[in-house]
């Protein structure tokens, strides 16, 4: 009882229940951290000791980062990401972020990164991301979609432009386009608006959502 009273508290922050489920999962039995709110476009209502900030389907992360970072309720922010492009990283950490953690790593790895940044260590575990990251869980991975597509799909969904994901997502318009083809294929749809009308049935525009654990 004492461990689990002096474990580090975390929430965990993304505008997908789904995502944020999944991510809780991994951090699930690391009598370390103690994980007290979930919570889907909002900021957390509890103070804790660490944010971590998921950046699935999220158009403006680093805004987004400022914002947790200037709150004084929240002691460290850890951004969680399949993007390991070094200028990404860069602008993360210019945004204030306590470390970087590619999705590429495992649920042990990514608990001691929490465990050590709470120590007060800037962490960055830049390993590169497979083609296909499998790890956590993410709107549409049921139909077969990768975490990829998926986010692509949850933008689109959202209204956002192939230009504008290109740049939100640090990816070229040509490897957009190519998620977009193969993603259509798996959600069998041809044209943006049928795919915009999947994506809302299929839980891809974000949902306000706040649950303590």
């Amino acid at each position: 009882m004492q461990e689990r009273r002096n474990a580090i508290t975390v929430a965990i922050v993304n505008d997908y229940p789904i995502v944020v489920e999944g991510l809780a999962q991994l951090l699930a039995g690391d009598s370390r951290l103690d994980l007290v709110e979930l919570d889907t476009m909002a900021d957390p209502m509890q103070s804790v000791d660490l944010i971590l900030f998921d950046a699935f389907g999220q158009l403006h992360i680093h805004e987004d980062v400022r914002r947790l970072v200037g709150n004084p309720k929240f002691r460290r922010v850890v951004l969680y990401s399949w993007n390991t492009r070094p200028e990404h990283v860069a602008q993360a950490l210019e945004a204030g972020v306590d470390g970087y953690v590619s999705k590429a790593v495992d649920a042990e790895t990514l608990c001691d990164v929490l465990v050590r940044v709470h120590g007060g260590e800037q962490v960055i575990e830049p390993k590169e991301a497979p083609h296909e990251v499998s790890t956590g869980d993410w709107p549409g991975r049921a139909h077969g979609l990768s975490a990829r597509e998926a986010e692509v799909i949850a933008l689109i969904t959202q209204g956002i432009t192939n230009e504008e994901i290109a740049k939100s997502t640090y990816l070229s318009i040509n490897s957009v386009k190519s998620y977009i083809r193969s993603a259509y294929r798996k959600m069998g749809v041809e044209r943006r608006s049928q795919a915009v009308l999947w994506g809302v049935e299929n839980g891809m525009l974000p949902r306000r959502e706040r649950r303590e654990v």
